[in-house]
């Protein structure tokens, strides 16, 4: 049967690690994980305990498709709480997780071959979704110098009608300010290029918190989700925010891509606006495991590393060590059993000299991962 060339997107690397990881453990061995962004906790106990309440009582059937008024309202609250922002619910879309959000918006936003900056390095999956609309990514590299987050100047003399940009940033960690974020979102505005702001790490910071879009202009749309500060990865319910004279036209898109996102996570989700001691108990978590590998990675003789600000990552260029992550990756994930992302996923042109850690899980597999990883680098 006929395929379409649009279908033909590149691999999520990291899925790949994570299967051959998981070959490894049916085999008998003992895997730490480094590789995947995924919290090691599930979610907060209220979020649990409402759902089991619901289900007693309602048939979990369709929503609305922009999601049940009370979750829109709750992240609505939300964003009064974290950034001051007074915001009309209605311009909340509840979303099948971050990535529904991702289709939508660049559904809604662009037309068959358009081009769409992103930074480099940056999450794969910005550029294999657009592939699949038609659309054509625009790789922008970013410098060490700007601690791997694009700038305006970077920018200059590549067309494109849309820019997405992410602080946190995956794989780096690192956060624009308020004012670097405000310098892109008006370049975008001076030109005409819709300006998309993934905000899924906001929550997970370590320092200053990170800035939303929504502080500086209503015309951006802002993705988040429930996957990361709010631990629920595999409940897929996320949400964006978009400017009041879109929502019609997001909601014709959702209601024939998707109907709704899952009744049963949205329940979830609206109780777990309410759980913010446990969920920060969590945060502390990554505090501590992030001050492990930034002290521990260096000691396996991984030293060229951009402290983060956010998420739970540490990119590490390795290129003094390889010119093929992927093949470095794998030696640690057999030598070490420690399973890393190779930067391939992140960066086309220089990921192979790059590696992703996270740290996302408990604090003793950290620990553990980090004991292999030094004897994997100190033996002959």
């Amino acid at each position: 049967m006929r395929r379409s060339s649009r279908g033909q997107v590149d691999p999520f690397i990291v899925m790949d690690m994570v299967a051959e990881a998981a070959r490894l453990e049916a085999a008998g061995r003992h895997i730490v994980h480094m590789e995947v962004g995924q919290p090691g906790t599930g979610a907060p106990s209220g979020a649990l305990a409402a759902l089991g309440s619901a289900m007693t009582r309602e048939a979990m059937g369709y929503t609305v498709s922009l999601g049940l008024p009370a979750l829109r309202q709750g992240i609505a609250d939300l964003y009064q709480r974290w950034y001051g922002v007074e915001m009309n619910p209605e311009r909340v879309v509840v979303t099948a997780g971050s990535s529904g959000a991702f289709l939508l918006a660049f559904t809604a936003l662009f037309d068959a071959g358009d081009r769409v900056g992103l930074g480099e390095p940056g999450y794969p999956s910005y550029r294999q979704i657009l592939k699949a609309l038609s659309l054509e990514p625009v790789g922008i590299p970013a410098s060490l110098h700007n601690r791997l987050q694009p700038v305006p100047a970077d920018l200059d003399g590549v067309a494109m009608q849309g820019l997405i940009v992410a602080s946190p940033g995956n794989p780096s960690g690192t956060m624009l300010s308020r004012d670097a974020l405000a310098d892109l979102i008006a370049y975008a505005d001076q030109r005409g290029i819709a300006f998309v702001s993934d905000e899924i790490y906001h929550g997970l910071h370590y320092g200053e918190r990170a800035h939303s879009a929504l502080e500086i202009s209503d015309d951006v749309y802002v993705i988040n989700s429930f996957s990361k500060y709010f631990s629920m990865t595999g409940w897929r319910v996320g949400w964006m925010v978009v400017p009041e004279d879109h929502i019609r036209t997001i909601e014709r898109l959702a209601q024939n891509m998707f109907i709704c996102a899952p009744h049963a996570a949205q329940i979830a989700a609206l109780a777990a606006l309410e759980c913010i001691p446990e969920l920060e108990a969590n945060r502390a978590v990554y505090a501590e495991n992030r001050r492990l590998m930034l002290e521990g990675l260096p000691r396996a003789g991984f030293t060229k590393i951009a402290p983060p600000d956010g998420a739970f990552y540490i990119y590490a260029d390795v290129s003094e060590m390889t010119a093929d992550s992927l093949a470095l990756a794998r030696d640690i994930l057999h030598g070490a059993a420690v399973a890393v992302t190779p930067g391939l996923d992140f960066d086309p042109r220089r990921g192979a000299r790059w590696l992703r850690f996270s740290y996302a899980r408990g604090t003793d597999d950290i620990k553990e991962g980090l004991r292999r990883l030094q004897a994997y680098r100190s033996a002959p």
